[in-house]
């Protein structure tokens, strides 16, 4: 859902002042188990899986052999033979076919299991107030087993708005009873159920990309430089090159190598020069509330040299920040660029400024205990 009111203003407030509820089902969602459960996981994706620990979860992408990113989700270690792993697009052939060979099952739970994302600065204390589970001493990326309203839940300490948040797992037939008992329980905490609109704008305040907007798998790429590395992502500290053998690592370490051609980095816009070009037309600025995911021209020296992919406002911030593909060399931290706006249907190019992600990090996103 886009949004439970008109306006998705108070769904935001409530991610980054209050407690928000999402409904994360969407996610495709699977179960890996067996006696090569880990060499499956760690063949796959970027990270070694033999260092996460049991209650431990990895953010992660996975390649191709060319070292191009399929897809990013979370590998949730339960036990020492049984992952849980979440993906946007559907990933099951592919584990399938790098299966061949291991002693595992693979199952898409993805209709067997529902997922809510509780976020925003009350949700540790309304989870503690709701849940039977060791909410106060979970840290950050970890996850512990508990009920709500006596449906048993898995509850692992991860989300999407890049704020104190959690996630809960539970059977999908018991989702409501799991919804209804945090909505309830959560008055006092200011709770209110958000949307993607909401959703949208705290991720990409967390740096975190959306995967068909920011980024393509390499699988629906319809040409090459639709495709995208981990490194060109940003993620290469989630990519170990060492020993270690998965899908793409030759490829990945020849990047490494050499160096990205291009990089997926922050900018903020220059609020002053766009406020001046609406002056110049006698307009009071007009940015939209939600985020745009029309990509944007970006220059430098009056050169092409990277799109936009998302862009909004930031209320938390109050900035204009956006996501963008850079050229190497004009994609260094602290480069000005030249972002593209459109006034009165004239194309104008205001100041932009390559920055650290994410926009907007916390402390609270991470201390423990978190309530």
């Amino acid at each position: 859902m886009s949004a439970f009111e008109a306006h998705h203003e108070h769904e935001y407030n409530a991610i980054r002042n209050a407690s928000a509820l999402i409904d994360v089902s969407p996610l495709f969602k699977y179960r890996i188990a067996g006696p090569d459960a880990v060499k499956l996981v760690d063949r796959v994706i970027t990270r070694d899986a033999f260092k996460l620990a049991v209650g431990q979860v990895y953010y992660t992408p996975w390649c191709d052999e060319q070292g191009k990113v399929i897809d990013d989700g979370t590998v949730t270690r339960l036990s020492d033979q049984e992952f849980r792993w979440t993906a946007a697009d559907p990933s099951l052939r592919w584990f399938t076919q790098n299966a061949v060979g291991l002693d595992v099952a693979i199952d898409d739970i993805s209709e067997q299991m529902a997922a809510l994302a509780l976020q925003g600065p009350t949700s540790a204390r309304l989870l503690d107030a709701v849940a039977d589970a060791d909410v106060r001493g979970l840290k950050y990326f970890r996850m512990t087993r508990g009920t709500i309203a006596g449906v048993p839940v898995d509850i692992s300490r991860t989300g999407y708005t890049g704020d104190l948040g959690y996630e809960i797992w539970m059977p999908w037939d018991r989702a409501v009873e799991v919804w209804d008992a945090l909505m309830s329980g959560g008055r006092p905490f200011d709770i209110r159920a958000a949307g993607m609109l909401a959703l949208d704008v705290a991720r990409v305040e967390a740096g975190l990309l959306l995967i068909d907007v920011d980024f393509n798998s390499s699988k629906k790429a319809l040409i090459e430089a639709q495709k995208y590395s981990p490194l060109e992502m940003g993620l290469g500290r989630l990519v170990q090159l060492d020993a270690r053998p998965f899908v793409g690592r030759a490829a990945l370490v020849d990047e490494h190598r050499r160096g990205p051609a291009r990089r997926i980095v922050g900018l903020e816009i220059d609020w002053p020069a766009v406020e001046a070009r609406y002056d110049a037309v006698g307009l009071a600025p007009q940015i939209a509330a939600a985020a745009s995911r029309t990509a944007v021209p970006v220059y430098r020296g009056g050169r092409h040299v990277g799109r936009a992919t998302t862009t909004t406002w930031s209320p938390v911030l109050k900035k204009l920040i956006a996501f963008a593909t850079i050229a190497a060399p004009h994609d260094a931290e602290g480069a000005t660029l030249e972002f593209e706006i459109t006034v009165e249907a004239v194309r104008h190019r205001v100041p932009a400024t390559v920055v650290k992600t994410p926009f907007f990090n916390p402390p609270r996103k991470t201390a423990t205990p978190a309530c």
